[in-house]
């Protein structure tokens, strides 16, 4: 082979070898292998951003899960003017916002120029009564703004470790509902035995014994006070 035969095949496998490399760089992206992140996230514009979407199940929750969940998302907002959250939807389901005292809000008010984190001791909620997920994978969340900006957002779905376990979302799950204790039931009252006399029920009288007198009747056999008249 000649030089110039030689160079010209370095020269072609060397650009075949850029194009796989090109072709591998750009093909090396989350969307394209299917990877979802760790922390999901979603932006919205060029001013709000979600970081960190996760819906946090009850202690112990595995597999299909339908039940109470909560979201945790920090909500950041770089614009000028504040950003309302009005709503945030996992399939039928609708969640409900609490400041983070626990009293009722109809929307989340991000600051401008600042963020919210939602869910955690001391931070406004957002919580299902019940959602539909499974435990371990995504769920799609939408979340929707005020100003009419919308976002779906695969949101992981992770379980409240509790107490005594290690997790990141340990405590950031949905408490749960004290079971009611039944009432006692009513004794049954005591029923008299024979003979015993019940309260404020009056006693038959005594039968006199022969011969007793009683008071103001005659006795069988005894005189009469008053004396027939003799007869003339």
């Amino acid at each position: 082979m000649s030089r110039s035969l030689r160079r010209g095949s370095i020269a072609a496998i060397a650009a075949i070898a850029i194009a796989s490399l090109s072709s591998c760089a750009a093909s090396t992206t989350p969307d394209t292998l299917q990877i979802k992140p760790d922390n999901a996230a979603a932006t919205l514009g060029t001013n709000l951003r979600l970081n960190n979407i996760v819906l946090v199940t009850g202690v112990g929750t595995s597999g299909d899960y339908t039940g109470p969940a909560n979201v945790v998302v920090n909500i950041s907002n770089t614009a000028g003017t504040p950003a309302e959250l009005q709503s945030i939807t996992v399939g039928s389901a609708t969640a409900t916002f609490a400041d983070a005292a626990g009293a009722p809000q109809s929307s989340i008010v991000v600051p401008p120029g600042g963020s919210v984190v939602l869910g955690g001791q001391g931070n406004p909620s957002a919580s299902f009564s019940s959602a539909s997920v499974h435990i371990g994978g995504f769920a799609t969340a939408t979340f929707a703004f005020k100003d009419g900006q919308k976002v779906d957002a695969q949101a992981g779905v992770s379980p409240d470790s509790g107490e005594n376990g290690r997790g990141l979302y340990k405590g950031f799950g949905p408490t749960p509902t004290p079971t009611p204790t039944p009432a006692a039931a009513p004794t049954k009252a005591a029923t008299p035995s024979a003979g015993a006399t019940a309260t404020g029920t009056p006693t038959a009288p005594a039968t006199p014994s022969a011969g007793a007198t009683t008071a103001g009747a005659p006795v069988a056999g005894a005189t009469a006070t008053a004396t027939a008249p003799a007869a003339h």
